[in-house]
């Protein structure tokens, strides 16, 4: 046995030995401990099904925990997985469908940040719970549920439940400037961001009271099942205090419609119907307008966010090939941007590549049979989350591929245009660097005749090599 594979399988065996202690004194009639799993789901946090032989039978339950079980949070600006617990059991206090907290981990457990809470059965894949037929009688409930559920969350009394202390409090403003600093402490220049940072900065909404904010209240964070709905809703390791329109315009964000763009309430209903939910529970009327803010921002925030787990991955907290797979999502975010800010038309990319003749296999050869091997071979072969690692990888691949197609090409024009913008030649790094600088102190203006047309055909090119099935390059194509 390798190395590694010796190390990871010692970290499972010791990580299975803390829980079954941890069991053991936490869960009555608790025997043994059958499994824990780790899910594919959450790029952030750690998510298991643990299933145990109690003196009543099997039993399931969930664990979360932070990455590599440190006792501290990955999203920085969070509360922690301890208040993260606190917050779903405020929340089901409230009416809001969540898991009963069984267990928050203490130092003694050796399991580092992180929950124990009951196992709910429900649909939690974006994907499915838009398109999936068992669903087909609920979808048409849950842009309205989703209101009402979001607006139980925002009439929360944090003082009341003793939360006050332990909730970061930001505005808009605030908001925008911390992505925006986080994006520029990466040392990459994107002008799509710092185009959509300034344009935001331009168009704040108006303050209101700061409420409880879920921060992540998306499909992909929610449970569904065909008999209740919503069954629980999850990840709350972003919650704030702040504007509360921000959890209605990020469920509404085109990354978590998993390609119904036609449906911008998480692929499954619709705005009218997402407000009509929230005003019936709280009485207000909310401004489409300031849904949108909050929807651009969202793609903005989440652009900064896919660079994150790049930079994550960088740091080497995590090794694991989403990571880094995740970092290149951040031209699908750029280009929802694009068009909710400065649609128009586009010029579709296409190959200009050359097969070259002077190796044998090509280089691209040679990525399409470790491709095909991924896909082909270990996913048929495996299961759980080497399974979709395997996915994650081939697709990396896919990636690599289109960059050598249409890279070279797209970074030639991109160059011709700065220079044209810029009024002077260089190469394409010095000029996209001027590019970002001049939009980060306001020298150029975000009217600057040519500017949102260059920025639309880069940032369109650069979805066509990172994720050309992405509902959003189609939109921008004007193929929707």
């Amino acid at each position: 046995m390798e190395k590694g594979s010796a190390a990871k399988g010692g970290a499972r065996a010791e990580l299975a030995a803390a829980v079954a202690r941890m069991l053991a004194e936490r869960v009555a009639g608790f025997r043994a401990l059958e499994s824990c799993e780790r899910l594919s789901g959450g790029a952030s946090q750690e998510t298991y099904r643990v299933v145990i032989e109690t003196v009543e039978g099997p039993r399931k339950l969930a664990m979360r925990r932070a990455p590599g079980g440190q006792k501290y949070s990955f999203s920085g600006a969070g509360p922690g997985l301890p208040t993260e617990a606190k917050l779903l059991s405020t929340a089901r206090a409230a009416g809001v469908p969540e898991p009963a907290i069984l267990h928050v981990f203490e130092e003694r457990d050796g399991l580092g940040d992180g929950f124990l809470m009951e196992w709910l059965e429900g649909e939690t894949l974006g994907a499915r719970i838009t398109r999936a037929p068992e669903l087909d009688a609920v979808r048409p409930q849950l842009a309205r549920q989703c209101g009402e559920v979001l607006a139980r969350i925002h009439a929360i009394d944090v003082r009341a439940a003793g939360l006050t202390d332990e909730l970061q409090q930001r505005t808009p403003e605030q908001l925008v400037h911390e992505s925006w600093d986080l994006y520029e402490a990466y040392n990459t220049p994107q002008p799509m961001i710092d185009f959509a940072a300034r344009w935001l900065l331009e168009h704040l909404p108006p303050v209101l009271p700061p409420r409880l904010v879920h921060g992540d209240f998306r499909n992909g964070n929610l449970m569904i099942s065909n008999e209740r709905g919503i069954v629980a809703v999850l990840d709350w390791e972003l919650a704030h205090l702040g504007d509360p329109i921000r959890d209605l315009g990020w469920l509404c964000t085109n990354s978590w419609r998993f390609g119904r763009s036609e449906l911008p309430v998480g692929g499954f209903g619709t705005i009218d119907e997402l407000l009509a939910g929230y005003a019936s529970v709280s009485g207000s009327k909310i401004d489409p307008d300031h849904v949108k803010f909050w929807i651009v921002f969202g793609s903005f925030w989440w652009a900064v966010g896919t660079l994150s787990m790049a930079q994550f991955y960088r740091l080497g907290a995590d090794k694991s090939v989403e990571r880094p797979t995740i970092g290149r999502r951040t031209s699908e975010c750029q280009v929802d941007c694009v068009n909710l800010i400065i649609p128009g038309a586009v010029e579709e990319p296409k190959s200009e590549a050359n097969e070259s003749t002077l190796d044998m296999p090509r280089a691209t050869e040679m990525l399409t049979a470790v491709r095909d091997f991924l896909r082909n071979d270990v996913m048929s072969g495996t299961t759980g989350r080497t399974n979709f690692h395997a996915r994650v990888a081939s697709n990396a691949l896919d990636i690599v591929l289109r960059e050598l197609e249409l890279g070279p090409a797209h970074r030639a024009r991109e160059q011709e245009r700065l220079a044209h913008i810029l009024g002077h030649a260089g190469d394409l790094e010095t000029l996209r660097w001027e590019l970002v600088r001049r939009l980060r102190d306001g020298s150029m203006p975000l009217d600057r005749r040519g500017l949102a047309e260059h920025l639309r055909q880069t940032v369109v090119t650069q979805v066509a090599i990172d994720q050309p099935q992405y509902s959003g390059y189609r939109t921008a194509l004007g193929k929707d």
